[in-house]
This record gives structure tokens, sequence and C-alpha cells, in this order.
């Protein structure tokens, strides 16, 4: 049996509807600007040609209905609301038309992002990490398995803080649909169970400060919500 130098770190893991066990976090991939008219509120034009990608720790991982503090080193911590899919089986450059086998649910997830410390890097043309892997920044409301949730089309997704709605478009508003991300993605990665990938968020993020509640959700999927706490 194999000795560790230091306690091995807890198996982060999301909530599946009507299973008792857990979904195991191995990976999170984060796809960038996938909604047109949040690539341009972000003052960039939009990349059809393939999706782009950036990483997030599984320890990042904070389950829906928690309170995370306002994180240290912003003071533009934003949401942004995704539509995240669970890959259920190993692929390997797989085509499109066979990607959705891969599939093993869908959730609704918020990508929090210190978004002064990402700008930064993006001027800088340095990585995303200090605005985008941020402790406690990948909430995961329970997933509902892909069969129960049908085909994608015309689902609405949609954020709010407070109760005022910030964030709404539908699922075909997608540039890169989750058959093209997840065949695009395993070109460079043996995608297995485990790994998460965030599809992307509509336009209308934006900033909360300590007390701000956000609520949101997509058609068919469980609800997410998150308290933004005071810093630590």
């Amino acid at each position: 049996m194999s000795s560790y130098l230091f306690e091995t770190p807890e198996i982060q893991s999301i909530p599946v509807q009507g299973e008792d066990a857990k979904y195991p976090i191995n990976r999170i991939f984060c796809v960038g600007r996938n909604y047109a008219a949040h690539a341009a509120e972000m003052g960039v034009e939009v990349d059809r040609e393939a999706p782009f990608y950036f990483t997030k720790s599984p320890s990042a991982n904070l389950a829906s209905g928690e309170t995370l503090p306002y994180p240290p080193g912003t003071d533009n911590f934003h949401y942004e609301m995704e539509l995240v899919l669970v890959i259920g089986k190993p692929v390997f450059r797989v085509p499109v038309e066979e990607a959705s086998k891969a599939i093993y649910a869908y959730g609704c997830g918020l990508d929090m992002t210190r978004r002064d410390l990402q700008l930064v890097a993006r001027s800088k043309q340095r990585p995303w990490d200090l605005g985008k892997d941020v402790e406690g920044s990948a909430v995961f409301a329970p997933l509902t398995k892909a069969a129960e949730m049908g085909e994608l089309d015309d689902q609405r997704i949609h954020l709010e803080v407070n109760g005022e709605l910030k964030q709404e478009a539908q699922l075909k508003d997608l540039i890169h649909n989750v058959q093209e991300i997840v065949a695009d993605l395993s070109k460079y990665y043996h995608l297995v169970p485990g790994d998460v990938i965030m599809t992307g968020t509509p336009a209308g993020v934006g900033p909360v400060v300590a007390g701000d509640v956000i609520t949101g959700g997509v058609d068919g999927l469980q609800p997410i919500s998150l308290t933004i706490g005071d810093p630590e």
C-alpha cells in the first residue's frame, strides 16, 4: 500500500439526480466566448472555427446552495451562468456524430471570475489562471442524466442576482454545440469519466458583492444558487 508525505486531497464530486453515488471530478475544462453576444460585450470577435479552452482545478468545486467568501485580490468578481456536461465513457478523437454517446449527464454551473485579473492577464497575453482558477469558483448543481434531458435546442438559460434577471439566452445560441465541443476537445485529450466541461456563458455578466444571492437555471435541469459572503 502506498504512503504519502501529506494527507491526500478529498475527492471532489457532484450529486446526480436519482443516484446515491456521486459523480467524481477528474478535470474541469471551460469553453471561452461560446455565445456571440458575450464575446461582443467582452470586446472581442467571435471565433467560429473552433472552441478554445481554459481549465479550473477540481478543488475549485463548490456545491450549489453554499456561501462563497468574496475572494482576495479582486474588486470585480463576476458571475457566469453555464450549461455543464460530464463525460461518461472514454473517448479520443471521437467524430461529432458520435460525441453525444460520451455525455453522461448535464447540469447548471457557475464560472465565478476575478474579472479584473483576467483582463490584466489578457492585455499582457498571459494565462487566465488568477482570474479563472479561483477557490470555490466552479459551482455545480446536481446533474441530470443525458437520457432524461433529451435533445438540446431552445431550452432557456438564465441567471438572476437578488431576484433581478441578468442573463438570458437559449442553448441553441451556443456557437459550438455540445457535440462539437466534445469532438474538438477529444482531439487533444483522452476524455474519461470524471471530466467536466463548462460550455460557456451568455451575455449579461457582471459583478457581485458580499451579501448578493445568485440564482440560475436551464430548462429541464436542477437550478443553481450561490450566496456571496464577506471576505475571509
